[in-house]
């Protein structure tokens, strides 16, 4: 990785770390645009760094809340074991998706976000 590249990927990091901050998620839905566009990733490979890079930036986010007082663990712990059986299934049918349906999909929950934020 030559400077600009490392720097391009550092504002990414930056974007979604404030991201992750404000709203409390969503830097990974950032990611993978950043990673694509600005640092030449292939698609398959911005998604799993995309995942790599989020983990460690959610749980910062997750301390600060739980510090101030705005998390409530024991009402997260079902979305929580939800999420990783979700997470361990979507890990292992990843490889074999086609990137094409997979970028739909992806597009589709960004575009639902946004309306639902917009309207709802």
């Amino acid at each position: 990785m030559n400077i600009k590249q490392n720097l391009r990927g550092a504002l990414a990091g930056v974007a979604a770390g404030l991201t992750n901050g404000f709203f409390g998620g969503g830097g990974g839905m950032l990611l993978v645009p950043l990673l694509t566009r600005w640092c030449k990733l292939e698609q398959r490979k911005a998604f799993a760094t995309s995942v790599a890079i989020i983990l460690p930036l959610c749980a910062l986010s997750s301390a600060i809340y739980w510090f101030r007082g705005g998390l409530d663990l024991v009402t997260a712990l079902p979305y929580l074991a939800g999420g990783l059986a979700g997470g361990l299934i979507g890990g292992s049918v990843f490889r074999r998706l086609n990137m094409l349906w997979l970028r739909r999909a992806f597009a589709l929950l960004i575009l639902y976000g946004g309306v639902k934020a917009l309207f709802f």
